[in-house]
């Protein structure tokens, strides 16, 4: 069974972006679990704002787990992507990204790349998805690639291209984020889109059409999620979305639209 995930955003810089809830992580811990989420997603300014010890007796607390962790604060805040033409650059958006996949690691759960994949070349996107995989594998979880739609970057934007280019490099535990803000842009069809790559994902950010809450825009959730049973997907479908028109509205319509689904 599919379980659900919302984000948890600390970042200052992201306050326009998609993410749920915002308040300090003990309240969005306790909001997420009182809704009832299964795990958060979060999105910090790096790997050592809070101790994993911390995220931990959180994750006890509220009787929930993490979905995942986000690497998008070091492009937010330091300009950083592991395509980068400078090699001082891009060593150092690496340093960023590994070190939040064994921040994620610690917790079980795996670090994803979205921004920080920059707009470079394929070559240093292969060698450095080839490093996160190995360094992902090291604590026993995947590492998640997202393709994001054209205005955010010139390398992967459907998920069907990003799933054979993973094949054709021989990139070892790399799955695929399936993004259906992004999906919306830029596939012609979402469940087929899902169904072409199958065992190649590995999360879902589930935000509807216009980047809201799901049953708020006009993407036809029930075929997505029919998708995602035939593949076999029993992964999180997290919230990544604005917190429109309210926080609490948006994570409450996110489980309202997944419970009438299942």
């Amino acid at each position: 069974m599919m379980k659900t995930a919302i984000t948890l955003c600390q970042v200052p810089e992201a306050v326009a972006g998609p993410f749920v809830l915002r308040t300090p992580l003990p309240e969005a811990f306790a909001t997420a679990a009182a809704i009832g989420f299964d795990a958060v997603e979060l999105f910090l300014p790096g790997p050592d704002f809070i101790t994993v010890d911390e995220v931990k007796s959180l994750a006890v607390t509220h009787g929930l787990t993490i979905a995942a962790v986000g690497t998008g604060a070091g492009m937010l805040r330091h300009g950083l992507s592991i395509t980068a033409a400078d090699a001082e650059k891009r060593e150092a958006a690496m340093n960023f990204v590994l070190a939040m996949i064994d921040f994620g690691g610690r917790l079980a759960a795996p670090a994803i790349l979205g921004s920080m994949q920059g707009t470079g070349s394929l070559e240093l996107l292969t060698t450095g998805l080839r490093r996160c995989g190995e360094r992902a594998a090291t604590h026993g979880v995947p590492f998640i690639y997202e393709p994001l739609n054209r205005y955010e970057t010139n390398l992967f934007n459907r998920l069907g291209d990003a799933a054979k280019f993973i094949e054709l490099h021989d990139l070892k535990n790399v799955v695929l984020l399936a993004d259906l803000f992004h999906m919306n842009i830029e596939e012609r069809d979402l469940p087929a889109a899902i169904r072409e790559v199958g065992k190649h994902i590995g999360h879902v950010h589930f935000a509807d059409s216009n980047r809201k809450a799901m049953g708020f825009g006009h993407t036809d959730a029930k075929q997505v999620i029919a998708a995602l049973r035939e593949i076999q997907y029993s992964g999180y479908l997290s919230a990544e979305i604005f917190p429109l028109p309210d926080p609490e509205t948006a994570a409450r319509q996110t489980i309202s639209s997944i419970q009438s689904l299942r």
